[in-house]
């Protein structure tokens, strides 16, 4: 499994353990785990209760929840959705042009149903159209494309046919978990590259053929600037959380990656977000695409209540603090504005007893999928971020998001607080206005639309329960 990577185990990403453990997802349940040997290209990896239930016989087909069966609660994903019922995969795509293999897949993936983007960009993609689809975070936009490309894919072809590119070295991960689940079947090989890490395991990989490459912009290009990578036969171009992709930040890059693919190809872009200049520059790349848009006119999920603050930026660490002890057991994201600040607010936490993770773009990859690990398994519940955890990342279950600083523009607070309120759960986003901030938070009021009600800290404060 070409992105399985080690990692220490332990609280926080800066202490490590003399046990090193390898990151995969579970070739039956889909869900990201981690296992204490290194996995074997080619060869299916499981995690334990999945592997127990294969031990006693029980092949996990669709309809059989394997973590059921084990005892433990059942996977969930924004493009999968754990059922009771009887298989239905085969029942929804059986009037879709796909193969067997692919179907078989699907279902093993217990989909009950489609969601609307689903439902809407999967036979668009299927008849070659190029698309534009935008759909809040949650909705499914991965297997939405992932469908596609599984298809469009030739397993006796030994090159390059389809490129997602995806702003985070943790987004591509996680779609390649994926794409990974759907073409594997059918013997088509994924390859991940990206960042923060040797370029030796992703050489081997380019070198031994590979059909699908997952990649973000600058590692891709790269290899693409050395001749390690060839993207003459590419069929299909994906770019994931497009308006990232297309901004200042990504932008050359993302437009030199797309001058070495022909001129034929088919192209979808998606994201939660569609401002009209990503619509404009996309036109360019695109042939007479098609636009798909769900819930395009809602800023941010209904089942999100909103508590905006006035606060004295001294007071920050203490409101925190406070909001911080009054939470429940769901995980807490806080949203920081800069690498240092987010590494210094974490080390302020961790030393005040708090459960925390820092992500934030300095960190090394193994360090960076600790992180995740710790959050996603609970260890450390609280994560304190900067933008790289606005976007893309399958984070279910976050009950609350803390602006601690403001982002820099309605888009970023969009997906900020897109990461509570998912799949139908309620959530709540609580930003903090200083007097600095109070610019900037209109201009982020009037890029959405809407005014929100704030009141003083002071007046809306509860005793501090120190630990």
């Amino acid at each position: 499994m070409a992105y399985a990577s080690p990692s220490g185990t332990g609280r926080l990403s800066n202490r490590t353990s003399s046990r090193t453990t390898y990151q995969i997802v579970c070739q039956s349940c889909h869900k990201s785990t981690t296992i204490p040997f290194r996995p074997t290209q080619g060869r299916p990896v499981y995690c334990r209760p999945c592997f127990k239930v294969r031990q006693q016989g029980l092949s996990p087909v669709a309809g059989v929840d394997s973590r059921r069966l084990a005892q433990s609660p059942p996977p969930r994903s924004e493009d999968r959705r754990a059922v009771d019922s009887a298989p239905v995969g085969d029942v929804i795509f059986s009037q879709l042009p796909l193969d067997a293999a692919i179907k078989s897949a699907i279902s093993r993936m217990n989909i009950s149903s489609l969601t609307p983007i689903q439902e809407q960009a999967i036979p668009h993609l299927l008849a070659g159209r190029d698309l534009i689809g935008q759909a809040r975070t949650g909705s499914g936009k991965t297997l939405a494309f992932a469908v596609p490309l599984a298809q469009m894919c030739d397993p006796s072809v030994r090159q390059v046919q389809a490129i997602v590119l995806v702003p985070t070295r943790e987004l591509a991960i996680q779609v390649a978990g994926v794409i990974e689940s759907l073409v594997s079947p059918r013997g088509i090989r994924v390859t991940l590259l990206y960042g923060g890490r040797s370029l030796k395991p992703e050489y081997a990989a380019l070198r031994n053929g590979t059909q699908v490459v997952i990649g973000t912009p600058g590692r891709t290009l790269d290899h693409l600037r050395q001749g390690t990578l060839d993207l003459s036969s590419v069929r299909f171009l994906v770019l994931d959380e497009a308006d990232e992709m297309l901004d200042r930040g990504f932008a050359l890059d993302v437009e030199a990656i797309i001058s070495y693919t022909p001129k034929g190809r088919q192209a979808a872009l998606l994201s939660a977000t569609m401002p009209e200049w990503v619509s404009k520059t996309a036109s360019k790349h695109l042939r007479n695409p098609v636009t798909v848009e769900v819930d395009a006119n809602l800023q941010a999920p209904p089942s999100v209540e909103h508590l905006v603050y006035t606060i004295q930026k001294s007071e920050k660490l203490e409101a925190l603090r406070t909001l911080l002890d009054s939470r429940d057991d769901a995980p807490v994201i806080v949203f920081g504005k800069t690498k240092r600040g987010v590494k210094q607010l974490a080390k302020q936490l961790d030393t005040l007893g708090y459960p925390v993770g820092a992500l934030q773009g300095n960190l090394s990859q193994n360090a960076r999928e600790q992180v995740m690990l710790n959050f996603r398994s609970g260890s450390a519940p609280i994560l304190v971020a900067t933008n790289v955890a606005a976007r893309g990342l399958d984070l279910d279950g976050i009950g609350q998001v803390i602006n601690y600083d403001l982002p820099d523009s309605e888009l970023l607070f969009t997906h900020r607080v897109g990461r509570t309120g998912r799949m139908g759960r309620s959530g709540e986003a609580v930003t903090f206005i200083t007097a600095e901030d109070e610019r900037k938070w209109q201009e982020i009021e009037r890029g959405l639309g809407k005014r929100f009600t704030r009141e003083p800290w002071q007046a809306a404060r509860m005793p501090v329960n120190h630990r």
